[in-house]
């Protein structure tokens, strides 16, 4: 299989369909420069000199997308899993089909601050719902570990989301979009400058009926205040203040133990970010941030929906005991909180030769009875020193060294390494080779959980308690990429090969009592995946990717993850400038039978349309656009019981 990929690899590198990453439509996106990522090494690179495959979604594409979240538009990304359910409190992502109940083996920054969840074992669902889609400047997305830059939480990637300047949102801005399944969105957004300054305001709620058979309403409140000061030369203070509100749900209809019902999730921080330019060669970046969370999650369950799973004559003597008025309430709530704070030296040592040096601290308090039997607080401190080195070989070879060391006041001390050359074969044409090291340490729940329910007769019922033996996860990453610029065509091309070692990854199963968390043998994942972004002729863009993987080499036990990791994934844009200032969006996606959270594979594929017009209505600009979103059948997300169903919106949006 791998032999195969890689040859299917070799071939489709020749061939000028492939894309370098999803950008604008612009005519000049082929002739202008190299685009400049910032989020793989923690130094500023061109796009063929990161020590990683990345892919950019920029300001143009998400909104020619017609998605509503972040979560939705990593469908455009090569290798990553999408569910629009609500059941994992928001809508998440996995890479590589090493997906879970919650997204915890991904990085998410949100302007460069750690945005995942500690009281939902790390998930960065409820964090990928942070900022409103036109608060976003551009998406930076690196496939593959990076541990070595970030720690324990980017052991399989990182999305950096990247928020507009407030320089480049002064005024008022609106939208709203209404449509079928009780879609409902508004935001509005106001910039100003003063002195040597300027801010933005925005407000925003984006709210639905949610998949067909899943708990009918969802709604997501987001408030953010964002500032940029220069109060001085050379000195850069950036504020940002921010708040979520989800109000959904989750269970499923006539399932008396997960029946329907609502929860609540809040979430909100702040960050403090100076940065001071020493001199031209060098500068020295701080960071301080606060974020907390509370979730609240309660619901009754009949006591007699418990009687079928007991033994006789436990199972007599409860029929006998209860009635159907007899309920026993469940509860989920808690809260978490987090504190960071961070250096980073960066410095140009010659025209040959960069590095950047930093630390962190974080620490993390979480808080609830229901999930640990204790209202104690669980403190988890970290300690992280990192360090990456650019050297310039020769004038066509760049060499990548970092690591990250962790030191965790839970699971002790870890490191992550990286190696990666790049080399400009020729102009526009770059091969990379490298190897990494990631690891992830059991979360706060995996290591600590203790899921108990005293119930009325029946006596203390255990559902889950973790014995506390699970060690880090590590991951072993080998790849090899190149990247092409075929102008002549109007093609650009970036592949992907790859070989991922999993060892003790962390799964949930049955223990001596309740569930328990363990962790598995070792298994290999290996595969290829491209990008392709093609301007066939005038107006036109053409995005295709597409990822292989080979799930064979498994060990027993693993069943989930192997039925979650799809061998086969791809998906289509095209975008056409029509005439008449309208724009056409065509996106199509699919994958091979994948598990969902514990229920058999399926297929899925997807079509979605997007017409806009736009208009100007004296100095104010706008855009009337029609969104069709999954035109071919029904397919399930999360469940099975749970449907992703054709739904039209309109969304009109204006701007001084």
């Amino acid at each position: 299989m791998y032999a195969a990929v890689l040859t299917a690899g070799g071939l489709l590198a020749l061939a000028p369909a492939l894309a370098q990453d999803v950008t604008s439509v612009s005519e000049n996106d082929f002739l202008s420069d190299m685009p400049i990522v910032l989020s793989v090494s923690r130094l500023p690179q061109r796009l063929d000199e990161t020590p990683g495959a990345v892919t950019i979604l920029d300001r143009d594409m998400i909104r020619r997308s017609g998605a509503r979240d972040v979560a939705d538009l990593m469908r455009l990304v090569p290798g990553f899993r999408v569910s629009n359910a609500f059941e994992s409190v928001a809508p998440q992502v996995g890479y590589h089909g090493i997906f879970g109940r919650y997204s915890n083996r991904v990085e998410l920054l949100v302007d460069g601050r750690s945005a995942y969840s500690p009281f939902f074992i790390g998930s960065i669902a409820p964090g990928l719902q942070t900022v409103a889609l036109d608060d976003i400047e551009r998406i930076e997305v690196l496939r593959g570990s990076n541990s070595a830059a970030y720690g324990a939480r980017a052991f399989l990637g990182v999305i950096n989301i990247v928020t507009r300047h407030t320089a480049d949102s002064l005024g008022a801005r609106g939208a709203v979009t209404t449509g079928e399944n009780g879609i409902h969105d508004a935001l509005a957004s106001v910039g100003w400058g003063v002195g040597s300054g300027s801010f933005r305001l925005s407000v925003d709620r984006r709210a639905d009926e949610g998949l067909e058979g899943a708990y009918d309403r969802n709604s997501v409140s987001r408030v953010n205040f964002r500032s940029d000061l220069y109060p001085a030369p050379g000195h850069e203070v950036q504020l940002r203040l921010g708040a979520l509100n989800l109000d959904a749900g989750r269970g499923q209809p006539n399932w008396a133990l997960d029946p329907q019902r609502p929860f609540g999730f809040d979430s909100a921080y702040a960050q403090l970010d100076y940065k001071l330019a020493l001199s031209s060669e060098e500068d020295v970046a701080f960071k301080l941030s606060r974020s907390q969370e509370r979730y609240r999650e309660e619901f009754p369950v009949g006591l007699l929906n418990l009687c079928p799973g007991l033994k006789d004559p436990y199972k007599a003597a409860c029929f006998q005991a209860f009635t159907p008025s007899d309920f026993y309430s469940v509860n989920a709530d808690g809260r978490a909180s987090s504190n960071a704070v961070s250096v980073q030296y960066t410095q140009r040592h010659s025209n040959t030769l960069r590095s950047v040096l930093g630390g962190e601290y974080r620490s993390e308090r979480i808080v609830s009875a229901p999930l640990y039997n204790t209202s104690a607080a669980f403190d988890t401190e970290f300690l992280r020193l990192f360090g990456n080195l650019e050297w310039r070989l020769a004038p066509d070879w760049l060499l990548n060294a970092g690591a990250l060391a962790e030191k965790s006041s839970v699971t002790g001390n870890t490191l992550a390494p990286r190696l990666m050359m790049n080399w400009h074969l020729a102009p526009g044409h770059t091969l990379r080779a490298g190897v990494s090291k990631a690891f992830r340490p059991p979360s706060t729940y995996e290591k600590f959980a203790d899921r108990q329910f005293d119930v009325p007769l029946l006596g203390v019922q255990v559902d889950t308690q973790a014995t506390g033996q699970t060690v880090p996860e590590t991951l072993l990453a080998k790849e090899v990429g190149y990247l092409g610029d075929f102008s002549a065509w109007g093609v650009a091309v970036d592949v992907r090969l790859f070989q991922e070692r999993f060892d003790k990854l962390i799964d949930i199963r049955s223990g001596r009592i309740g569930k328990d968390y363990a962790n598995n043998p070792a298994f290999d994942l290996q595969g290829a995946e491209y990008q392709v972004k093609w301007q066939p002729w005038q107006g036109a863009q053409i995005i295709f990717n597409q990822t292989w993987i080979d799930n064979s080499h498994f060990a027993p036990g693993d069943d989930e993850i192997n039925a979650a990791t799809p061998r086969r994934a791809s998906s289509l844009a095209y975008f056409q400038q029509l005439p008449g200032q309208l724009d056409l969006t065509l996106l199509h996606s699919e994958n091979s039978a994948m598990g969902l959270v514990a229920d058999r594979p399926q297929a899925r594929t997807r079509t979605d349309l997007r017409l806009a017009k736009a208009m100007r209505w004296g100095a104010r600009r706008g855009e009337l656009a029609l969104v069709v979103q999954n035109l071919g059948s029904a397919y399930a997300d999360f469940k099975r019981e749970h449907l992703f169903q054709k739904q039209a919106f309109i969304t009109l949006r204006l701007e001084d």
